[in-house]
């Protein structure tokens, strides 16, 4: 329960079928490492889960005034608190759990991304190894049968097997995100909001009460609260302040002003570059060895395929169909593809598309579907060239 309203929803739908329901809040926000601390030593608590409980004094209090003027992100003093209402007035226990030490692998990795001129996407990397890693950890200790969320996201139960889908409301669908779940768990997963649409579930958020069914929804990288990303990443390695900055080129070499860092640019991106061409330009291009950033027109951006590795599969990739489609952001939509697995590593393959597709970025994920099944998906590590 992230204090939002498609959780505190999922958690309804959840009581209302039956089941036995405990909300649980991941603490680990860096803006909320202060904000937000949980406190278990009252000795009055017998916490029969032997989970670490939201505390209620001073240290542990979650007030809901006045918010703060910064990025809607997650995991703030503000959503656990909004969380623990909602908990309450389901009457389902509450639990906030720490794990800040686990998330400092996400921050890692999204720094370390950019600084190889990649871009990395830690909230799918956050459902892999958090949501759907560790929150199975805890869930073993507790005897808990399933791992539910507010994604949207569907699962389907056929031939025997557990299949993770689509969201029914496609302006919303998450299922990107997933792609990296052990397939092993599928069959624990639980993702009750998937079968509606977002205007249905802050219908049912409202009808309730609910004093978030009209609250905004993240969209935010949740430790990047105020600034550019970039201001973050220089934050955490201060040692390399200066050592990424460089030259802005287009694609036929011409040198066309400088950069302060090659870690502030995603490919595709045109607006914020701090360069006027005339003309517009994109970035097709960063190449950390060089530290350049390589400008060129929308039909440079454009690239027949791709190549992946550390690849995910939810089913055997054997049995990939002959034609499916790929995703290759997280708010774009799947196009028509052929895949390619190695021939030694079926963690590493090439995505073939029909047509070309613009700006595809190493360090996003490609997620393979065929329709509205999710059948796995990887990491971008090149764009092919025609």
């Amino acid at each position: 329960m992230s204090g939002g309203v498609d959780s505190s929803v999922a958690a309804h739908l959840l009581t209302q079928a039956g089941h036995e329901v405990i909300g649980v809040f991941m603490r680990h926000g860096e803006a909320s490492a202060s904000a937000c601390r949980i406190s278990s030593d009252d000795a009055s608590d017998p916490n029969p889960l032997g989970l670490p409980v939201l505390g209620s004094g001073p240290a542990g209090t979650a007030t809901a005034g006045k918010r703060a003027d910064h990025k809607q992100g997650c995991c703030s003093a503000t959503d656990a608190a909004d969380a623990r209402r909602v908990a309450m007035s389901m009457d389902i226990p509450f639990y906030s759990l720490d794990l800040q030490e686990d998330f400092r692998k996400i921050v890692d990795y999204f720094v370390d991304d950019y600084l190889n001129a990649r871009t990395p996407n830690p909230c799918v990397k956050c459902n892999h190894w958090i949501k759907f890693g560790k929150l199975f950890d805890y869930a073993d200790g507790i005897d808990a049968d399933f791992v539910a969320t507010g994604h949207y996201a569907r699962m389907q139960h056929e031939d025997g097997k557990q299949h993770l889908l689509r969201g029914l409301d496609d302006g919303k669908d998450q299922s990107y995100a997933l792609f990296g779940i052990g397939r092993e768990r599928l069959s624990r997963m639980m993702l009750p909001v998937g079968d509606f649409e977002k205007s249905k579930i802050r219908e049912i958020a409202a009808s309730l009460g609910l004093g978030v069914s009209e609250k905004k929804d993240s969209q935010e990288i949740c430790f990047v609260t105020q600034g550019h990303h970039s201001d973050f990443v220089k934050s955490r390695r201060p040692d390399r302040i200066g050592t990424t900055a460089g030259d802005f080129v287009t694609t036929d070499g011409k040198i066309v002003g400088q950069h302060n860092g090659f870690e502030a640019f995603t490919i595709g991106q045109r607006k914020g570059l701090g360069i006027a061409l005339g003309t517009p330009h994109f970035v097709v291009r960063i190449e950390a060895d060089t530290r350049r950033v390589v400008l060129g027109s929308p039909d440079e951006l454009l690239a027949p395929g791709l190549e992946a590795d550390q690849a995910n599969w939810l089913i055997d990739p054997h049995d990939i169909p002959g034609l499916v489609s790929v995703q290759i952001r997280y708010n774009g939509r799947p196009h028509a593809a052929r895949i390619q697995l190695h021939a030694d590593d079926p963690a590493k393959f090439a995505v073939h598309f029909c047509e070309p597709q613009s700006a595809v970025a190493p360090g996003q994920a490609a997620v393979v579907y065929d329709g509205a099944r999710v059948l796995g998906g990887g990491w971008i590590v090149a764009a092919t060239t025609r």
